[in-house]
């Protein structure tokens, strides 16, 4: 078998639905929508926190930061899913595929990296009000959005090297519809133990984002127990419900995958695929949906410029 180098690979195959190729063209429709409500509801989201004052608060600035890495992870996947399901189109380029995976894990870390502060701000909500606004001031949560973005930049920056510094057989088929970096560097017929172990490392940020979440909610709890009245602590318990869905719908996935390739001894490719699939359909999505229907705040705000537009 003839090693290729990378600038002489042509092109790398996504898949799409194994079993299912006769039926792309209607899974199509409902990706498309999803796609379409996705992208409108995080932008009436980002658009009616800009416009409403009194939506200026740390909590809401950071839901915009939400979007945003919502609506970038939903703009790096829709090229090679619109290809594949609209038009049967499997072939990427190489520096296309590394372009895409950079994007798509770097808006995976800084959602990761947004729901941590989004749990940190829950807790200093509820264990310290009086000093809330003055610790969570604007140039502080700017502040934060600009090491959080810079954060996740940095993280992810080595892949596409790395990628490029391997070489390539034959093989050229990944088993995702979008190109990702553990699966491009299985395809390495050079030693990519470099990519695998940054590749580890990376996972690790991800995974401790969510142990601190899971100790930020640990010690909600702990502040909400010492609350003496029962109706202030289903207050309390009730500002977080959007957040933990938000946390739930973005690490179910992540954590079913792995578990799914550490522990099951017959994988099903099609189940795979479809988790993987929902990993980046499902939180930008749901995301501006749960926060509508759960932030009374935020609810009232969309619903009035509807009702606004719809006179005019």
């Amino acid at each position: 078998m003839s090693v290729l180098n990378n600038s002489e690979v042509k092109h790398f195959l996504l898949i799409g639905i194994p079993g299912l190729e006769y039926a792309h063209t209607w899974i199509s429709i409902p990706i498309f929508f999803i796609y379409l409500i996705a992208i409108m509801g995080n932008c009436i989201i980002i658009f009616v926190i800009k416009t409403e004052p009194s939506l200026h608060e740390p909590l809401y600035y950071f839901l915009t930061m939400l979007a945003v890495s919502d609506m970038g992870l939903s703009f790096s996947s829709i090229p090679t899913m619109f290809r594949i399901f609209f038009f049967n189109a499997m072939g990427i380029s190489p520096n296309a595929c590394f372009a895409q995976e950079f994007f798509i894990h770097g808006f995976t870390v800084m959602e990761s990296s947004v729901l941590l502060i989004m749990s940190l701000d829950r807790f200093l909500a509820i264990h310290n009000p009086l000093r809330y606004s003055s610790i969570l001031t604007g140039s502080r949560v700017a502040k934060m959005g600009l090491m959080l973005a810079f954060r996740s930049t940095v993280l992810v920056l080595p892949f596409p090297f790395t990628l490029r510094r391997l070489k390539y057989c034959q093989k050229n088929l990944l088993s995702h519809s979008y190109c990702l970096h553990q699966d491009v560097m299985k395809l390495a017929c050079s030693d990519n133990k470099v990519n695998f172990i940054y590749g580890f490392f990376v996972a690790l940020c991800t995974m401790l984002d969510f142990a601190l979440i899971v100790l930020s909610y640990l010690l909600i709890l702990k502040t909400v127990l010492s609350i003496a009245s029962l109706a202030e602590r289903l207050k309390a318990l009730n500002t977080c419900i959007s957040h933990i869905c938000a946390v739930l719908i973005f690490y179910v996935p992540i954590i079913t995958l792995a578990a799914m390739h550490r522990f099951a001894k017959h994988k099903s490719p099609l189940v795979i695929i479809l988790i993987a699939d929902m990993f980046l359909l499902l939180p930008p999505l749901m995301n501006p949906i749960v926060y509508c229907i759960k932030t009374r705040q935020i609810r009232e705000k969309v619903f009035g410029k509807l009702v606004n537009l719809c006179v005019r």
